[in-house]
């Protein structure tokens, strides 16, 4: 049996330094004796015995062949004599232990003293660095003594510069080089700290951003090793682009799963050094800030909020920073700590940038502190500096999707939209500067620019008086402050347009300052604000309407409104050009309100108003300029019959029945209007036919908006008012293709406003015998008449009343709607 053992063990081997003996360079290491050599394992010897045989085995391989023996029944015998042993203790060789100890040293020196004289000769082939750096990792992985002899041989710098050499050598030295330094540090703090010392870290960094994969496994899988020591961490985050380049590779998909890996626990190594948290939040790994300022103590708190102020961060990172610190942030804003109140105020403020993030900001109670910062007074009241970022904080929240209507903000259980809350803000405005000023608009903007809240904002402002004071803001010189003013006045205009009117009127400095906004290339945002704000006024107040007209505003706006359409716009166009149209075509229209005045009728025959507003009614996708445009095209069309001029005629002689008994009314004679009976012009008469405007009016029938549609028919109906010939009119309709739109609004009745003008309208064309009988023949039209007769509202049900009697349906004499 032992001779068959010997057979397939004859050849001697070192194991994992076999592969040293190859290259010519080790030629100078001593042989191996073969007394160095157990028998049975042909390996050498680390822990030899001897048999009383006098044979020596390598302990293990020994105890083995007892052991085998003893499990087949077969007697204990040397494995070389075949004698039989009667003891199986085993006596150990100390002498040869230590001589093969001391000649294994002396190789292992020597094969490091060969492997730095192969890594630093300048002749050497990458052949020969790669046998040397290879031997290393042998001699490494065998013990760890030998990491002391690579170290202090002053190898680690040599290893150094054939990784800042690699270009010449390739990808395959730079790797190997890589692999070689993480044994040597593996498990060795000493060697740490001499890589430290070196380039080596920048070297892996730089590693890390090279293209091939093998490359970057390598320089991670070094960096992971040297994480692991606290006092590198820090120099590897210092490492320009170490942070980035790791956060990078984790969403990496070209790389492999033990690289990604080492790149996530070299991060989490990281982490434990606060200065490279800040790092790892501006490269998009926020997690590790939010954890330290949730459980770090009061110190590490503040660092993390300050660093969290200064982070740029994305949308999703905000949202979820939010979601993690908010609570932990109010609460610092609730301590006694200055320090903590403004590191927590300013982080705040960045978070609540984002307007998702107000409900999380409100549900976490901060409005309470915010509150408080902003109106304490005395020794204890914070730097107007945080005055200013809580200011901004409130702004930010008020304008965001938050609940913020309903929250309480002091102890009284008053809110935002309180009296007593908004007159401190009012008050607040007057007694600050410029700065907070302008925040404290910008609160009032948000609170203005709700739905739910509009209504108590205006009351609070006319009780405590302040409208004038924000009217004056509109001459700030502050540039901030002028364009909140304009947006905050804007807002407040639907709801107090009379009161800003009158606040306007004191002076025309304001006014001055809204039109310069309009001639100006200022941002588009501010140019619609003021332009919805000066359309929002009262359009019957002819004092203001007069002072614009002193103020130079016609050609003003008249100007901006072609630039526009030609397409001529400024600074942050985008989302504002619709409003801003819209708010200089409802300026525009306020003129056609005052026609009466003979100066102004002048200026809008100079200004040719009809063809332009119905230009205008055709601005697809600007309902609120299509609507502004058929109204002013109402007021314009009012004044037609009175501007037209009527030459002298031949005496009529009136009517006549034609052979079927139709009543037949003469023709006008060629070059007379239609409608109007005389002489009429776009420009001088304002006549909606010689401005082709019933075509884009009937057009307007069929909008979406009822808004749009109760504008148009209000128009159309200005060409069957009494005043003029209404059988005429409603062949000019009925050419126009208005007659079944009208029908067709009457029975849907969208809105009562719609149904009342589709009725007064059929009510007139009822009038006329050839109208009326095809209106007879169509039961749906008949029984939408008898709906708005039973339905509608008083005057609707008087017009259908007099239809059913044109369609003699009711008889001529009715009760219904008789005077008691």
């Amino acid at each position: 049996m032992f001779e068959i053992w010997l057979q397939s063990n004859a050849q001697p081997s070192l194991s994992d330094d076999a592969h040293t003996h190859v290259h010519p360079s080790h030629k100078r290491l001593e042989p191996l004796y073969d007394t160095f050599i157990c028998p049975l394992t042909k390996q050498l010897m680390q822990d030899p015995v001897t048999l009383e045989s006098g044979q020596t085995y390598e302990r293990s391989a020994i105890k083995r062949w007892f052991q085998e023996c003893l499990d087949s029944g077969r007697p204990t015998v040397c494995p070389i004599t075949g004698e039989q042993v009667h003891t199986t203790s085993l006596k150990p060789s100390l002498a040869l232990r230590n001589t093969i100890d001391e000649w294994t040293g002396r190789n292992e020196q020597a094969r490091v003293d060969i492997a730095g004289q192969l890594i630093n000769a300048a002749d050497s082939s990458k052949e020969d660095v790669l046998f040397a750096l290879n031997d290393l990792q042998a001699l490494c992985r065998k013990n760890k003594f030998n990491k002391y002899r690579i170290r202090s041989t002053g190898l680690i710098p040599l290893i150094e510069s054939r990784l800042k050499n690699g270009a010449e050598n390739g990808v395959e030295v730079r790797c190997t080089a890589l692999a070689t330094l993480r044994l040597l540090v593996e498990d060795d703090d000493d060697n740490k700290d001499i890589v430290g010392e070196t380039d080596l870290i920048w070297l892996a960094v730089k590693c890390l951003s090279r293209d091939l994969s093998q490359e970057r496994e390598a320089a991670v899988a070094l960096l992971f090793e040297l994480s692991k020591s606290y006092s590198l961490c820090e120099k590897i985050g210092a490492t320009n682009g170490a942070i980035l380049l790791l956060v990078g590779m984790l969403s990496s998909r070209s790389e492999n799963l033990e690289a990604i890996y080492n790149a996530e626990q070299t991060l989490t190594n990281l982490e434990g050094c606060d200065k490279n948290v800040r790092q790892m939040a501006e490269n998009g790994r926020i997690q590790p800030l939010l954890t330290h300022l949730v459980e770090g103590n009061e110190e590490i708190r503040i660092e993390m909020a300050e660093d969290l102020a200064l982070v740029p961060l994305t949308s999703e990172d905000k949202t979820k920073a939010a979601r993690t610190v908010t609570t932990a942030l109010v609460e610092m804003l609730r301590s006694n700590s200055p320090a903590a109140r403004a590191a927590a105020l300013k982080a705040l403020c960045s978070l609540s940038t984002l307007e998702s993030n107000g409900s999380y900001l409100i549900k976490a109670g901060v409005l309470t502190p915010l509150m408080r910062d902003l109106f304490l007074i005395g020794p204890n009241h914070i730097p107007i500096k945080l005055k200013e970022v809580s200011a901004t904080t409130l702004a930010n929240i008020v304008n965001s999707s938050g609940n913020w209507e309903t929250v309480p903000v002091d102890a009284d259980g008053n809110t935002l939209t309180s009296r007593p809350i908004v007159h401190n803000f009012l008050h607040l405005i007057s007694n600050i500067g410029p700065a907070i000023e302008v925040k404290l608009l910008q609160v009032l903007v948000g609170l203005a620019s709700s739905p739910r809240a509009i209504g108590k904002i205006v009351s609070h402002i006319k009780s405590a008086g302040a409208t004038v004071t924000l009217i004056q803001f509109l001459e700030a010189p502050h540039p901030d402050l002028r364009v909140t003013s304009v947006k905050l006045l804007f807002l407040l205009s639907t709801h107090m347009g009379q009161e800003l009117a009158d606040g306007l009127r004191v002076t025309t400095h304001q006014l001055s300052t809204l039109l310069r906004l309009l001639r100006s290339d200022s941002e588009m945002g501010e140019q619609a604000a003021a332009a919805g704000l000066l359309a929002n006024l009262p359009m019957d107040d002819l004092n203001l309407t007069h002072a614009l007209l002193d103020e130079g505003a016609l050609p003003v706006i008249i100007n901006r409104i072609q630039d526009l359409r030609r397409g001529i716009s400024c600074t942050g166009s985008g989302r504002h050009m619709a409003p801003l149209q819209s708010g200089l075509v409802g300026i525009l229209s306020r003129f056609t309100y005052a026609l009466d005045d003979k100066d102004i009728q002048a200026l809008a025959m100079e200004y040719n108003f009809t063809p332009l507003f119905t230009s205008l009614l055709q601005s697809a996708g600007l309902d609120d300029v299509e609507r502004c445009a058929a109204v002013a095209l109402e007021n314009l069309s009012r004044k037609s019959k009175d501007l037209s001029e009527f030459p002298d005629l031949p005496q009529s002689k009136g009517a006549f029945m034609d052979w079927l008994g139709c009543v037949k009314r003469p023709s006008l004679p060629s070059g007379l209007c239609p409608v109007h009976g005389g002489i009429c012009s776009a420009k001088e008469t304002f006549c909606l036919l010689e401005a082709n405007a019933v075509s884009p009016l009937v057009a307007c029938l069929d909008h979406k908006n009822p808004s749009i549609v109760e504008a148009a028919l209000g128009t159309l109906s200005t060409l069957m008012m009494d005043t003029i010939d209404v059988e005429r009119s409603s062949q000019v309709l009925q050419q126009a293709g208005a007659i079944q739109p009208i029908l067709t609004i009457m029975q849907e009745h969208r809105t009562e406003v719609l149904r009342e003008r589709a009725m007064w309208i059929v009510e007139r064309l009822l009038r006329s015998g050839d109208l009326a009988r095809p209106i007879l023949g169509d039961p749906n039209v008949q029984a939408g008449i008898v709906d708005a007769f039973r339905y509608g509202n008083n005057s609707t049900r008087q017009l259908a009343e007099k239809s059913l009697k044109h369609l003699n349906k009711i008889p001529t004499v009715s009760g219904v709607f008789q005077k008691v």
